[in-house]
């Protein structure tokens, strides 16, 4: 038998064999096999992307860390803002940016963080492997509500969301990953992700509605989908919308 003391919340992400773990996060998980500390973690449930630490015995180890009966397993959650700009022992590279994938069960979060001008991928075709393998070859940070997509080991960096709300999620990103205000907003295509490129009016003039034509002068355009962008009312309630964003990031 091995001991875990998971911290946090992690007790709550408990599969349903350990969900009886008291309020100290003890779960008593039985060695049958040799098997690492990353095996025996997710059979328990928590992924190993919402681990920041792991002791034995009071000493830091890694996921391949071969567990032996009788031992105690300190798990310690990420303790946010997370510096992701840096490898750490459970984490061998790091993003040189805050690049993101969304999977396919918050799609609208992808929307919402590419409005605000992150580097957010997003294909609701993607498979679990498809999108572990992007994770790794572009460096990027998964974003998710799925468990076993973050399981995958090629996934190093990621965040199990904890909401299923859509503004909840895009605040818990943001405070997670210490990403705070001001931000580049406006300045990617929401549609697909692309960084949008100025655009001279009489070159758009024909695709423009009359009084879009009349009052407007500055356009953007993506250059991918085509999609025309300028700063008309929408743009109004969506400052309103990043003011209110940008006051709740710093609220406890």
């Amino acid at each position: 038998m091995v001991r875990f003391v998971l911290g946090g919340d992690l007790p709550h992400l408990a599969n349903p064999p350990f969900r009886s773990a008291p309020a100290n996060g003890i779960v008593e998980y039985p060695l049958k096999r040799r098997t690492s500390l990353k095996d025996a973690l997710e059979a328990i449930g928590p992924p190993h992307t919402e681990v920041g630490a792991l002791r034995v015995e009071g000493r830091e180890v890694g996921f391949g860390h071969l567990l032996q009966a009788g031992q105690t397993i300190e798990v310690i959650p990420p303790e946010p803002p997370v510096d992701f700009t840096r490898p750490t022992r459970l984490k061998p590279w790091a993003p040189a940016r805050p690049a993101f994938l969304a999977d396919v069960n918050v799609g609208g979060l992808a929307t919402q963080l590419r409005v605000l001008g992150f580097d957010t991928f997003y294909d609701n075709t993607l498979t679990d492997a498809e999108a572990a393998q992007m994770a790794e070859e572009e460096r990027r940070i998964v974003l998710t509500r799925d468990r076993a997509l973050l399981k995958r080991s090629k996934v190093v960096w990621g965040r199990l969301l904890r909401s299923g709300e859509t503004e909840e999620q895009l605040l818990e990103t943001l405070r997670f990953f210490g990403l705070a205000p001001p931000y580049a907003s406006f300045t990617r295509c929401a549609r697909c992700n692309e960084p949008l490129v100025p655009v001279d009016k009489k070159d758009v003039l024909h695709r423009l509605e009359p009084k879009t034509r009349k009052y407007y002068e500055k356009f953007t355009m993506c250059p991918s989908c085509g999609r025309i962008y300028w700063a008309g009312s929408h743009y109004e309630r969506l400052g309103e919308r990043l003011r209110n964003i940008a006051e709740a990031f710093y609220q406890s």
